[in-house]
């Protein structure tokens, strides 16, 4: 998409010149392809209808959508094909009214195209055959030449394409075989025709009007000629309302209609042969009559071939016949020479490929028709071909002796037809079409265009020369002197408002440049507000003309102002910019659409008081938004309001005569009468065109009475849709101007065609129509109908390079709306196919069924029948089609190796999320648009960061998905990083998502996208991310303090929420938008409680007053009021007591009184009281079951009784065993039929009730056990737990072994206030007294995942959902907060140390990081999770750590002078080591011995599987390592380099510096084990050679570079050394030439790693200072490709990185950070099948494969031996008494080992799987 890529073309003078016109709205020097009509590749088939069906159906099946495929994806153009023969009966191919569209779509073609033009075909029969092959050797074909230039040249030598070649058979004339035999047939691409000519030169056509002198000339000279009369007198009638008069062809339904005996003749075989009998005996006069007339010199030649020519010659004239070289470069021409075709004269079947006549039995060719053919074929095209650079291809084709032209000769035609054409038409576009990428890079550009493309369509329609013209015309003239204010035009719907400021803004340029002279330069801005997005919100508006008004003025502007009232102030500036010499003229046209963002219709951004050189003309409605209204308040001058009123009668009847006189017609006196008489009712102007468009077909004997003409412009526009139904076809006319209508921004007519070919209705319609053909696609007669029906209403507009049908007027629209859009159903199944259109369902050659199965079953089956048979199944398969449905990509890439040069598939991203949220198909909404990364990306590309934004809110508001809301968040936290890197985007969502995908599922599909696509665009794939997750809660205040919130419930909605205060007022808020959507007033009852029932649809309050109050809850009306009555205890009248507890159940409410033994049942649906429960005892709570069928009742006394809802019996009454407390809480377990009693001392009875009059007790238990006093209890939505809560501990009783499973005891002096389980009963949720904390706990490990800090106060109460996975929280400061659980989980599934990474070991093989944090323990990492695994401790804190090979050993060091061997699988410390402090840690590359670095001591090499010393080190080395062939460890000290032998612990070879010089880096290569690179303080870089013991080469580095030395790298061949210093330059140095090349970096370089195959750098740089639109982001991660210097990924990091390492199998890269975390990644390089299976396998990926939340796995625990099994001394070790090690003899390695020696021999050999393995000799 973006020119700087290399596609794109370089920006010519003429583009500029063409920027500068619309930009400054001088639309006279804009080309018309620019506005209105855009640019697209029309074909044009011009062809004999007869002879050439095989071939255009094959081009129309195979060529013509792979070309379309083809200008789509490299000129984001579209394709069509104007092919007017299909779908139309033979018998009306040669009708008149066939001919006048066929001319008038070929001018359009012609004028309109951006490509090739014209192709032509042309038969001719010779002694010649050939057939097609792609192999030249085939001796079937002969070899093909064109002719171009006048000259025979071989194909194969064209340039630029390869041609298919033919081999001679025989040597004679080359032949190029094509399909069916197609004649003369011209392909215009962008004018595109297309023409195929073969032998058949066509017959004349029957003239459609004569003239009538003419005409009365041929009746003369029939009577002359001695022929009948008759049939012209009667088939002709004269017109006198044509000017001048005609004779008209009646139509072929009038007289049938006229002529009972013909009235079958569409469907009667016999009818329709004597219908071609008439039409023959026409020509035959017509043909005789005109050539005696030209023989006599009566009529001219024009005239007379009007009347002789076929209709291909008349168009192959048009095309070709004076068109410019340049021009008829575009065009290409198919001859076709059939050899000996005379002889197949006689055969019925080739009739249609040659004029033949039957005379006296006798079948003869046509001389007359031959010689026009050959006349045209052999003259008029080589003179074209002579004079230009026309195309000319022939081919000739011999038939089979005995079988003529067979099916297969023409197969071979047709197959190579199509190739020959594919390529030429791709040879033609690529020579003539420029890829555009102005208007994908340029919305302003864009908007200016579409804007102007407006204003030529709509000034094209302006009729009227009215007064208010020259007003506007005197105002634009410039003064010097007076007040100048904008000038007002208003007027109701369709007064001519917007056409009249369309014709003002197109004059507006040139009459200030005849006022100011040809030296000024006039601006004028245009804005019909309302048609472009950008025009109908004011601050885009505003930033659209400010952007036009700089550029026109040329000023500079830094940044636009983000407020408005500061863009307004610049807009303001910049009015002031305008001269004299550059005057301003701004015309708004439609105020009204303005949108009220921001009190836009208040006008207040208008300025009034204009520059002298400035003029704005605005309109509006008078009654709309009160606007009119208040422009008189800020202008008050009368002078600058014009009011558009209607014009008078006569005015109108003048109007329409100009009109009708334009076209060559006119009304006759009789009908003048009626048409003023409807002139008397309306004279708006649409009105008048209205009525232009209807009389203008009247014809002058036409009954014409007052019902001919309607009287309003409503009905007339129905009038013109019933109409073009009429023309169309009823059903294809409404969906088609329904589709038109329900568009967003109107509809391309190959949009049209691809969507109604989808509808099966219109299909149907068509099937029944069309008896020849059965369309894959509707027809473009069609089409061409339909515009023709609504020219002048339906217009085209240009939007982003793509001309749409639109509607013309509002008008037009609403009543479009109102006729064709009014059943639900049908709109839905509208939606879904356009839905399914932009989303590509049917694209890809996948076929869609004329009927779905559920049609075919009701219509073909038995009801009794459920499946198809075989036969029934090949049917239906039958009626599948490929309806030919493009491909759908969000956009078109040019060039695969250039991802960021595409053209964007903008009508997709205009139309398709708004059918998919009309028709509701939600999740092809979120997953084929909102969470697809292609769409993200591309908007983000093309600068549309926030409409993205916004589509992603609307989707949310639509579905509310979760998922969704989190998507916003983190878009809008990412916001400047991926406008400013829109690459990046892919590594910030994955990092952001990736933490909360188990929580949030619906995102995997959006991270699988990422996977997919990213990496074309950034390298970086994160593989587990360890970004804390930014969260905060939804909150509203509900009232200053917590005490007056009653009660709060959630609801089905999970932002919604129903409060209570204590003032009686019940209010439901939203608390996204905190809108408060309902509110109930109690009539100042208090309020003790409410519920919701479960259904949501009642919500039941009880009050102080005893009453239940009953209220529909969406309609928030009180339904009825209960009060609750009871016997109170101890006989004390009942006034005194208040409800103590109701509860709901499915369909009723259960209610109590204080110490009151009966519950009063009231029915919800009809609101009055059933019958009254009577307990043995007070009630102290009520329980329902689940299905609504029981109550269970607790008591004091321990007592619980059963009651059926039902019937209101008592079934059943049991007590407890545990005497003198009451029932507190009551739980049902319907899965398991138990029910749990919990009793106020703590005491818990469990009973079965699977006989539910009979319960028995199961189990009974203390569950106090001396702790505090019950807070809550909660049984789990599995019902597998109960969670009990308490003052000091929350315990979770196992409900499968009822028994305590976890306990979490409060920590001293606190005290627990509310506990929940999470909706997965995973988490454990409370909240502590006088805090504001919320503590989240894991339920199976008692970890605390997450504290959450509530900012509005101490927390007082935890309300759970239980419809969603969300928490209500509620603060003393009165404020509730909802927290979503599935978040907080995720986001606490985050691993840290808890201390910053400072080392990273990885192994060679495997799947771990083990990690150093400057603690005593080193943790054990899950590569692909992130998890941590296991943690080994030591005594003391960890200092070096190396690992085997393999991994399966691990060796470590303490600050304590302690070495460890670790068995990394099972964790068990194999062995320690006491004795000294080891600076580093060495393993040999055979994993057979350790060397440890001492600083103090001397330092050791020792076997891995025993312990033993194998020698000492005297020297202290420095940055060692050992040599591959595990022969030395080299290392540095102050000044020397020295090898020492890892055998004796000698120096066997060394490198002094000279005095003073010392070393300060080291490097081994590592192709290269025998070279060392080492940096001196002489800033030199000496590569060393270890086996010659000499330098090989010196490169000096520039003065004080190495003052800062932060880093230095080598790659793996010794070429290149990567030197950071600390600052933003990357250096890398050429080790073989020594040149230095600087790289700047994105900022500050921390830390750098060079690949292991060196092909690539990563890197960390810190952020410089300047940037604060990351919102977070510490340091930025880059990848950077070596060979090329380019930076191929980049992902922000938003912790303190500590350590960098990359792995060395893949080209992973792991980053530590400092709250011990850690970040794995991987480079993906030009994406292919390898790598991204690499992504695909990764255990990260795992985590959104599985269906259920990620569990984070048990942490092993692994802790040191506490005793050390070998002590070293200075010279030697001694083993303890119990070390698994006891040796006698150091020296024998091989001694027989003890049992305690076997064992831990054994583990280590078996972990490095080699035994007795010694050093390899380097002698």
């Amino acid at each position: 998409m973006w020119p700087t890529g290399g596609a794109g073309k370089v920006s010519s003078p003429r583009d500029s010149a063409l920027r500068r016109a619309a930009f400054s709205g001088n639309l006279s020097a804009l080309p018309s392809h620019l506005a209105p009509s855009g640019r697209s590749v029309r074909v044009f088939v011009s062809t004999n209808p007869e002879d050439t069906v095989a071939e255009r159906s094959a081009l129309r099946e195979h060529i013509y959508p792979k070309l379309r495929e083809f200008c789509r994806e490299n000129y984001g153009l579209e394709f069509q094909v104007i092919d007017l023969y299909w779908g139309v009966e033979p018998e009306e191919w040669h009708s008149p009214e066939l001919q006048k569209t066929r001319m008038r779509l070929l001018e359009d073609c012609l004028k309109t195209s951006a490509g090739p033009c014209f192709v032509a075909y042309f038969w001719q029969w010779q002694q010649i055959f050939a057939s097609l092959s792609t192999d030249p050797t085939d001796s079937h074909h002969s070899p093909e030449k064109y002719i171009r230039g006048g000259s025979v040249t071989k194909l194969g030598k064209k340039p630029a394409s390869t041609k298919y070649k033919l081999a001679a058979k025989d040597g004679r004339l080359p032949v190029f075989p094509l399909k069916s035999m197609e004649r003369a047939s011209f392909f215009a691409l962008p004018p595109c025709d297309e023409g195929l000519l073969g032998e058949k030169y066509g017959s004349m056509r029957i003239p459609g009007e004569v003239e009538s002198s003419e005409f009365e000339m041929i009746l003369d000279a029939t009577v002359e000629a001695k022929l009948e009369t008759r049939i012209l007198e009667e088939w002709y009638c004269r017109d006198e309302n044509a000017v001048p008069p005609t004779y008209y062809l009646k139509p072929k339904s009038e007289m049938l209609k006229s002529n009972p005996n013909m009235m079958e003749a569409s469907s009667n075989p016999v009818s329709e042969t004597k219908w071609q009998e008439i039409t023959e005996e026409i020509k035959m006069i017509i043909k005789t009559a005109v050539k005696m007339l030209y023989e006599k010199g009566k009529m001219k030649h024009s005239q007379a071939k009007r009347y002789l020519f076929s209709a291909i010659e008349d168009e192959f004239d048009f095309a070709l016949g004076k068109q410019t070289p340049a021009f008829l470069k575009k065009c290409v021409c198919y001859i076709r020479k059939i050899a000996n075709i005379e002889r197949f004269v006689k055969v019925p079947e080739m009739e249609k490929y040659m004029d033949v006549l039957h005379t006296g039995g006798k079948h003869t060719r046509d001389p007359e028709a031959l010689e026009k053919l050959i006349k045209l074929r052999d003259e008029f095209v080589p003179t074209i071909v002579a004079s230009s650079n026309l195309r000319v291809y022939t081919s000739v084709t011999h038939c089979d002796i005995k079988y003529g032209y067979t099916q297969e000769v023409e197969n071979h035609y047709i197959e190579g037809l199509g190739k020959q054409f594919y390529e030429d038409m791709v040879d033609i576009i690529q020579a003539t079409v420029q890829q555009n990428f102005d208007i994908e890079t340029d919305w302003l550009y864009d908007e200016v265009l579409q804007h102007s493309s407006l204003c030529r369509t709509y000034s094209s329609f302006y009729e009227y020369k009215c007064d208010a013209r020259n007003i506007m015309h005197k105002y634009i003239r410039p003064r010097k002197m007076g007040h100048i204010n904008p000038l007002v035009i208003y007027g109701g719907p369709c007064t001519g408002k917007t056409f009249l400021l369309a014709e003002v803004a197109k004059k507006a340029y040139g009459w200030l440049k005849e006022e100011m002279g040809p030296e000024s330069d006039p601006v004028v801005v245009i804005r019909f507000l309302g048609s472009t997005e950008m025009s109908t919100d004011l601050r885009n508006l505003l930033q659209s003309i400010c952007e036009q008004l700089a550029i026109n003025y040329r000023c500079l502007v830094q940044n636009y102002p983000k407020k408005i009232h500061d863009l307004r102030e610049l807009f303001i500036n910049l009015l002031n910019e305008s001269t004299f010499h550059r005057p301003l003229v701004m015309i708004f046209d439609a105020v009204e659409q303005l949108s009220d963002n921001d009190d836009a219709r208040k006008l207040w951004w208008l300025p009034i008081h204009l520059p002298r050189s400035v003029r704005i003309i605005l309109s509006t409605l008078p009654n709309k938004h009160g606007i009119l209204q208040k422009l008189r308040c800020l202008i008050h001058n009368e002078d600058n309001y014009i009011e558009l009123t209607p014009r008078d009668r006569k005015m109108c009847s003048q109007v329409l005569k100009q009109q009708l006189l334009q076209v060559k017609r006119k009304v006759t006196s009789g009908q003048q009468i009626y048409v003023n008489e409807a002139f008397s009712r309306c004279t708006l102007p649409m009105f008048v065109n209205l009525t232009f468009r209807e009389v203008q077909n009247w014809r002058s004997h036409k009954d014409v009475d007052e019902s001919s003409l309607c009287v309003t412009v409503h009905d007339s526009i129905e009038q013109m849709f019933w109409s073009v139904e009429n023309n169309c076809g009823p059903r294809l006319a409404s969906r088609a101007i329904g589709y038109i209508t329900m568009s967003k921004s109107g509809l391309s007519e190959m949009e049209l065609e691809d969507i109604l070919a989808l509808d099966n209705t219109v299909m149907f319609e068509l099937n029944d129509s069309i008896r020849h053909h059965n369309p894959l696609r509707v027809p473009y007669i069609y089409i061409a109908r339909l515009k023709e029906g609504l020219t002048g209403y339906l217009m085209e507009r240009q939007v982003k390079n793509v001309t749409l049908l639109v509607w013309a007027n509002r008008h037009l629209q609403l009543i479009a709306q109102k006729m064709y859009l009014h059943n639900e159903e049908d709109v839905h199944e509208m939606h879904t196919v356009m839905a399914e259109y932009f989303l590509g369902v049917w694209s890809g050659g996948r076929r869609k069924s004329l009927y779905n199965e559920d049609q075919y079953l009701n219509g073909c089956l038995d009801s009794d029948s459920r499946s198809m048979n075989d036969e029934e199944k090949h049917i239906m398969d039958q009626t599948n089609f490929d309806r030919q449905s493009p491909d759908q990509p969000w956009v078109f890439q040019c060039n695969p190796l250039e991802p960021d040069i595409f053209f964007v598939n903008h009508r997709k991203m205009t139309e398709l999320l708004h059918h998919l949220t009309q028709c509701g198909k939600t999740d092809d909404m979120l997953y084929g648009v909102i969470m697809n990364f292609s769409w993200l990306y591309t908007m983000i590309k093309i600068g549309q960061f926030d409409k993205a934004l916004s589509d992603v809110e609307l989707a949310y508001n639509y579905s509310q998905e979760k998922e969704l809301k989190f998507l916003a968040n983190t878009l809008r936290a990412i916001k400047y990083k991926v406008i400013k890197y829109p690459g990046t985007l892919s590594a910030e969502l994955q990092q952001r998502l990736l933490p909360v995908v188990s929580s949030l599922p619906k995102l995997r599909q959006l991270l699988l996208e990422c996977d997919k696509d990213g990496p074309k665009y950034c390298s970086i794939v994160p593989l587990h991310s360890s970004m804390d997750v930014t969260y905060s809660p939804e909150r509203l205040p509900l009232s200053s303090s917590c005490t007056q919130v009653t009660e709060i419930l959630p609801t089905f909605n999970p932002s919604t929420v129903i409060v209570a205060l204590e003032n009686g007022s019940i209010s439901t808020w939203d608390v996204e938008t905190r809108q408060l959507l309902r509110q109930i007033t109690t009539a100042q009852s208090v309020i003790l409680g409410m519920k919701l029932s479960s259904d949501e649809k009642y919500l039941v309050v009880a009050t102080t007053k005893n009453t239940l109050l009953i209220y529909d809850n969406l309609n928030s009306c009180l339904l009825s009021e209960v009060e609750i009555k009871g016997s109170k205890h101890g006989g004390i009248g009942v006034g005194s007591s208040f409800i103590n507890g109701f509860t709901l159940s499915i369909n009723h409410a259960l209610s109590w009184l204080e110490a009151s033994k009966d519950i009063t049942v009231i029915d919800l649906l009809y609101g009055w009281p059933l019958y009254q429960f009577h307990c043995w005892y007070e009630v102290t709570c009520v329980q329902c079951s689940p299905d609504g069928m029981y109550a269970f009742c607790g008591q004091y006394l321990n007592t619980a009784s059963i009651f059926h809802l039902g019937s209101g019996d008592k079934l059943a009454t049991v007590t407890s065993e545990f005497s003198g407390g009451f029932v507190k809480y009551l739980l049902v377990l319907d899965t398991a039929q138990e029910m749990v009693m919990v009793d106020s001392e703590g005491g818990l009875s469990l009973w079965n009730t699977e006989e539910i009059t009979n319960p028995q007790l199961t189990d009974d238990f203390d569950c106090k056990r001396g702790d505090s006093e019950f807070i809550s209890i909660e049984l789990a939505e599995d019902q597998s737990a109960i969670l009990i809560c308490k003052a000091l501990n929350i315990e979770l009783l196992d409900t499968g072994m009822w028994k305590v499973a976890e306990k979490f005891r409060a920590k001293h002096n606190e005290r627990f206030i509310s506990a929940v389980l999470s909706k997965n009963g995973d988490c454990i949720v409370a909240s502590i007294e006088n805090t504001s904390a919320i503590f989240v706990w894991r339920r199976d490990t008692g970890q605390c995942m997450a504290n959450l800090q509530e900012l509005s106060g101490n927390i007082v109460k935890l309300i759970k959902s239980n419809h969603h996975n969300m928490l209500l929280s509620l603060s003393t400061s009165g404020v509730l907060s909802i927290w979503d659980i599935d978040i907080i989980t995720a986001m606490s599934n985050i691993d840290k140390t808890g201390k910053p990474i400072q080392r990273l070991v990885l192994p060679a093989k495997g799947e771990v990081i083990y990690t150093l944090d400057g603690s005593e323990v080193i943790h054990k990492w899950n590569f692909g999770t992130g998890f941590i695994e296991a943690i080994f401790k030591h005594e003391s804190i960890v200092e070096n750590c190396v690992l085997t090979s393999n991994g399966k050993l691990m060796i470590t060091s303490d600050d304590k002078c302690s070495q460890y061997v670790w068995q990394t699988g099972s964790g068990e410390n194999l062995f320690r080591i006491n004795g000294q402090r080891i600076s580093q840690l060495l393993i040999t590359h055979n994993d057979q011995f350790v060397v440890s670095l001492c600083e103090q001591n001397a330092s050791r090499v020792w076997r891995l599987a025993t312990g033993h010393r194998v020698c000492n080190i005297l020297v202290a080395l420095q940055n060692a390592f050992i040599t591959t062939a595990n022969t030395f460890v080299v290392g540095m000290t102050k000044n020397k380099v020295l090898a020492v032998s890892l055998w004796t612990g000698s120096i066997t070879k060394k490198f002094c510096c000279d005095d003073g010089i010392t070393i300060v880096d080291i490097k081994l290569i590592p192709d290269c084990p025998d070279i060392v690179v080492f940096i001196t303080s002489t800033e030199t870089v000496n590569i060393w050679s270890l086996t010659e013991e000499v330098i090989c080469r010196r490169v000096q580095l520039p003065n004080t570079f190495l003052k800062t030395l932060e880093d230095f790298e080598i790659s793996p061949n010794g070429k290149l050394g990567i030197i950071s210093r600390g600052d933003e330059n990357i250096n890398v140095l050429d080790l073989h030439s020594g040149k230095l090349r600087v790289v700047h970096a994105s900022g500050i370089i921390w830390r750098q790693r060079l690949s292991q195959d060196g092909r690539y750098l990563v890197y960390i740089c810190f952020r410089t200072g300047e940037e604060d639109d990351d919102n977070g982001a510490i340091s930025i991660l880059i990848v950077m490709r070596l060979a090329d210097g380019k930076n191929i990924g980049a992902c922000s990091l938003y912790k303190t990185p500590t350590f960098l390492a990359l792995s060395q199998r893949h080209l992973n890269i792991i980053v530590g950070f400092d709250d011990g975390s850690i970040g794995t990644y991987t480079v993906v390089d030009r994406v292919d099948a390898a790598l991204k299976i690499k992504i695909a396998t990764s255990n990260s990926r795992q985590i959104f494969n599985n269906a259920t939340q990620v569990i984070k796995p048990k942490c092993h625990s692994y802790s040191f031996k506490v005793t050390a099994d070998c002590i070293w001394r200075e010279s030697t070790e001694v083993f303890a008494r119990d070390s698994p090690i006891t040796v006698t003899d150091p020296e024998a390695s091989e001694a027989t080992p003890t049992k305690k020696h076997n064992y831990c021999y054994d583990k280590v050999c078996s972990a490095i799987d080699c035994r007795g393995h010694g050093f390899t000799s380097d002698n």
